[in-house]
């Protein structure tokens, strides 16, 4: 992996700042990788938010991430919106930032980004699009509803095998502000910690 991430990965596989309260939002996401792992399975898991455009895309991509890290095999991570928007710039800004690299493979109103955390990793697809859509898996997967208002919202998501809540503060609420910089950085490195810990606690 990229020196940088490296760095980033080293700093958020301490689990200190994770309280009981969320390893136990966690649990349910480890025990479906687990149970995955344990019967030699794909695990596909879906990030769903209401736009798609911050903290699931975040989810992906730290989630994919720490399963590449842990060498946890057979992960496919994806992530969806109850509408699609795009994913908003600072998002990729602060992961480059924080040692991944990422590139434009389209740019459009809803541009396609291609993120990569080694030189020859498969590239992480980012794009905004709803959670049903045929880029994503039909069956068989994790929802992991990363916003309330998208659980609110999706009262239920088809041919999800199981639906999770694990909810973030949205970042956006600091956009076009002096602190926005900060605040995206530690939404993201939130999202890592408690990614890396759903992997780091799974036995192969």
């Amino acid at each position: 992996m990229y020196k940088n991430l490296v760095e980033t990965i080293n700093n958020v596989t301490t689990f200190q700042n994770i309280s009981e309260e969320r390893k136990n939002i966690l649990r349910p996401l480890i025990d479906f990788v687990q149970q995955k792992v344990n019967n030699s399975q794909e695990i596909s898991i879906n990030f769903i938010c209401t736009h798609n455009s911050r903290r699931s895309h975040l989810s992906q991509v730290w989630a994919q991430v720490a399963a590449a890290h842990y060498v946890i095999p057979k992960v496919h991570c994806y992530s969806g919106g109850t509408e699609e928007t795009a994913l908003f710039p600072k998002v990729a800004e602060t992961l480059t930032h924080q040692g991944l690299s990422i590139f434009k493979i389209a740019d459009t109103d809803n541009p396609v980004y291609a993120i990569k955390y080694s030189d020859n990793s498969l590239p992480i697809v980012g794009f905004s699009k709803k959670y049903d859509s045929p880029f994503n898996p039909v069956s068989a997967f994790a929802a992991i509803m990363t916003c309330s208002q998208a659980d609110g919202g999706c009262p239920f998501i088809a041919g999800a095998e199981k639906r999770i809540p694990i909810t973030f503060e949205d970042p956006k609420i600091s956009d076009n502000t002096p602190e926005q910089s900060k605040v995206y950085a530690d939404r993201s490195l939130q999202i890592a910690t408690e990614m890396f810990y759903v992997f780091s606690m799974i036995k192969m």
